[in-house]
């Protein structure tokens, strides 16, 4: 009896204990809620005092991190307690809203209390050519309201000279440099190591083009993808060598002289890559810290709290709130790779876009979607399915303008299909119609370290696995869905662009357009910006006030923290092609089985893993 009551008591005071745990869990959860809330109102009490107190200054645009058009940590609150408690600055920003920005720039340029602007572009790591291309534009129309622009910077990238050349006045320091060297692509090649790793990888696609797959086949660029990048690429170059050559009253030779010149002209200097910049005219004083703050303190006068000129940052200046029930034009995001759920970061969950496309589908207030696209593609099925909802829109009588960044390609250009009008920058990456497979199988792999895979089954079909070869019938099965696929994907595109479908195939095959060639070749209406697209939407909707509705996803906790993990969208989608041995489907019914070793398992046919994706559309400027 004794010992009963001794278990009874010991299995009490283990419940006890974990009783007491879960409590001081949830109370220090609850403590650490109201710190965050305390220092949220704290923050935005801070915030209003600081601008109440700027009567007259500067907006110091001081970017931190990649400019993308929605940021994958869009929590504003956490973001904005943790800067207040790591301290008054933007460094541990690590992307920032487009949209946002363009905002608080025009606000600011009709702001009496802004007169003028600092770029502060240190710690700014660059973004698709379209979007800096859109943010140029908001700069010159500060800029000719008749405030000032001061750019300043220890050194400058491409990205950050990019938007450094609106300003009137460009300062550099002494040991800093203006780094322009141009833009390449690069991808990896990997089928040495396939083929050491005895991995056999099975290719299905179709498109001449489609350069997704050759890391797979080959260990080099082939000859096709290689003289198509190298068009597209230097088309974007050209590009952006006219602008800073526009606003630098320069001639382009100038602005990038040949690699011969820029040696001998560094030689000249003993290697002084500031005063070269001066030289060239790329800059406009070369200036200490202490030097600039002096110069700006006598634009925008002294402030005694901060012992600095009067100025306000633009993480800390306020916009005006803009929402309300009347907004009559809802704005939705596929920015990233698109995916059927959004289970890596960088991708897009098709699910979250067609509840998006729906909510707005079914609201009466909203007259007219603007489907702004930013996406280098993903699975077919992801693809198709937003395009399925975007298309009822429509039906429904709701126009569709599709604004294209930095890249829509692909599958980024399969959602965009239903548009009534298509607007691209003349720097969008776009076109690449094209759809692939690829199935890895490890049974070299298994049976080089003695581990081989045998049964029974009742059809060669029964036995596809990735431990196993794939009979060459299965081959033929997946090639003719890939086939049918892409019939599809250009039977859809001759429609809605009122071609033939032999004209569309012509211009498809996985060839990569800019949007300039995009629109020669009927793929795009015009070339323009959101702007036009808000115009554009507006005519259609017939609306003589359009107001801008932003829809959003609401990340979770979970969200935020591993988007501080950052992951390229293609290397996401290349991490899941190494996966495909152990996820793919083959074919259409059959029940995919898992096996917990993780090397077996049948795999029923999926279009999930159809990808229609563009691995190397990048526009970025860095």
């Amino acid at each position: 009896m004794h010992m009963v009551w001794k278990v009874i008591i010991k299995v009490f005071h283990s419940i006890w204990r974990v009783l007491t745990l879960i409590r001081e869990v949830i109370l220090n959860v609850v403590c650490i809620f109201l710190v965050f809330l305390c220092c949220g109102i704290w923050m935005q009490y801070e915030k209003l005092n600081t601008i109440s107190q700027l009567s007259k200054g500067a907006l110091i645009v001081n970017l931190s991190g990649m400019l993308v058009d929605k940021p994958t940590n869009s929590h504003k609150f956490f973001n904005k307690v943790g800067r207040q408690i790591l301290g008054n600055n933007s460094e541990n920003i690590k992307e920032h809203s487009l949209f946002h920005l363009v905002s608080t720039i025009r606000q600011a340029k009709d702001d009496p209390k802004i007169t003028g602007m600092v770029l502060d572009l240190d710690n700014f790591s660059g973004g698709d050519q379209p979007s800096l291309h859109y943010v140029g534009k908001v700069l010159r129309e500060f800029r000719t309201s008749g405030k000032p622009i001061f750019a300043i910077g220890s050194s400058y990238s491409q990205a950050q000279y990019y938007l450094a050349s609106f300003a009137n006045k460009i300062y550099l320091s002494p040991d800093g440099e203006v780094d322009l060297h141009g833009f390449s692509t690069n991808s990896m090649y990997y089928h040495s190591l396939l083929k050491k790793l005895k991995i056999t990888s099975h290719v299905f696609r179709v498109g001449r083009y489609k350069s997704a797959v050759e890391p797979f086949l080959r260990d080099d660029m082939s000859s096709e993808a290689r003289e198509i990048d190298r068009i597209w690429l230097g088309e974007l170059w050209h590009n952006y060598l006219c602008t800073l050559a526009e606003n630098r009253h320069l001639d382009i030779q100038q602005i990038f002289p040949s690699v011969q010149e820029q040696v001998y002209r560094l030689e000249q200097l003993h290697g002084d890559s500031a005063q070269y910049a001066k030289d060239m005219h790329l800059v406009d004083e070369l200036a200490s810290p202490s030097f600039v703050d002096k110069a700006l303190v006598k634009v925008f006068g002294w402030n005694e709290e901060i012992k600095n000129y009067h100025g306000i940052n633009i993480y800390d200046y306020q916009l005006k709130n803009t929402s309300s029930d009347n907004n009559n034009i809802a704005v939705i995001m596929v920015s990233g790779a698109i995916m059927d759920r959004d289970t890596k970061t960088g991708c897009v969950s098709s699910e979250a876009s067609i509840l998006e496309i729906r909510s707005a589908r079914l609201n009466p207030k909203i007259k007219a979607i603007i489907f702004r696209v930013n996406s280098p593609g993903g699975t077919a099925t992801a693809s198709e399915g937003i395009r399925e909802e975007l298309a009822a829109a429509r039906n429904a009588g709701k126009p569709v303008v599709v604004s294209m960044g930095g890249v829509a390609a692909s599958g980024g250009y399969w959602v965009s299909i239903p548009a009534n009008y298509i607007i691209a920058d003349p720097n969008t990456i776009t076109g690449s119609i094209g759809i692939f497979s690829v199935l890895n199988t490890i049974e070299n792999s298994l049976g080089a370290i003695g581990i081989h895979v045998d049964g029974v089954a009742t059809s060669g079909l029964a036995e596809v696995m990735n431990t196993k070869s794939l009979p060459k019938e299965v081959q033929k099965i997946i090639q003719l869905r890939i086939e049918h696929g892409y019939q599809r994907f250009i039977s859809l595109v001759a429609k809605a662009r009122h071609q033939t479908i032999t004209e569309v195939d012509k211009i498809a095959q996985g060839h990569v357009w800019t949007g300039r060639e995009a629109k020669d070749n009927g793929l795009v209406d015009a070339l323009g910006d959101f702007d036009d697209a808000v115009m554009k939407a507006a005519e259609l909707a017939q609306l003589t006030k359009p107001q801008i509705s932003w829809y959003k996803d609401r990340p979770g906790l979970l969200d935020m923290f591993f988007s501080e993990v950052e992951i390229p969208a293609n290397l996401a989608l290349l991490m899941h092609f190494f996966q495909m041995s152990s996820s793919t489907q083959i074919l259409d019914g059959f029940q995919e089985i898992s096996n917990k070793s993780g090397f077996g398992g049948y795999f029923p046919y999926d279009s999930k893993d159809h990808y229609a994706l563009c691995t190397s559309c990048r526009s970025d400027i860095k």
